[in-house]
């Protein structure tokens, strides 16, 4: 049993997850591709995200050729919020403007060259659609859930779940 979660809900849970609890796995959206741990930086006003790589990575190849459908599957850090969202993921040039304004100490260690490192590589992640968990209450509810429906054979409210669509 779950509570009813609509679109608008869900996408606004995602986003603001997204901005505090920003790593995920990004994976082209083909078989025997596997994903790998990413993160994420969300532009407000576009609603894109963009991701940091270098060039020499199996994924900034693959995706150097052309556009490329991919899945970014996501779980914040305190667990309320999980989402497999697809989208159409691709090679951005040199933005200076969007280097600067994500840039941060973690960064900096993949490129010793800093923001002109020539390796820097935006993966530039326009989402389509998406399924989005959220559950509120943290680990004394889901505890307090489970219990609860063990003891009653019953199902337990894990919060809600709703389909998205992120253009």
């Amino acid at each position: 049993m779950s509570h009813d979660l609509t679109p608008a809900e869900a996408e606004a849970e995602f986003w603001k997850s997204l901005k505090h609890s920003n790593t995920g796995m990004l994976g082209l959206d083909k078989p025997g591709y596997h994903s790998q741990p990413m993160t994420a930086f969300r532009e407000e006003e576009t609603g894109t995200i963009w991701f940091f790589t270098r060039n020499d990575t199996d994924l900034a190849r693959d995706v150097a050729t052309s556009g490329q459908s991919a899945m970014f599957s996501y779980g914040s850090k305190d667990q309320k919020v999980w989402a497999c969202v697809h989208g159409e993921l691709s090679v951005h040039g040199p933005d200076r403007a969007i280097i600067d304004r994500h840039w941060n100490p973690v960064l900096a260690a993949w490129y010793p060259g800093g923001k002109d490192d020539p390796n820097l590589t935006l993966l530039r992640f326009d989402a389509d659609d998406g399924r989005v968990w959220v559950s509120e209450g943290g680990l004394f509810k889901f505890a307090y859930e489970i219990a609860k429906a063990n003891a009653t054979k019953t199902l337990p409210d894990a919060g809600g779940v709703a389909d998205v669509n992120l253009q």
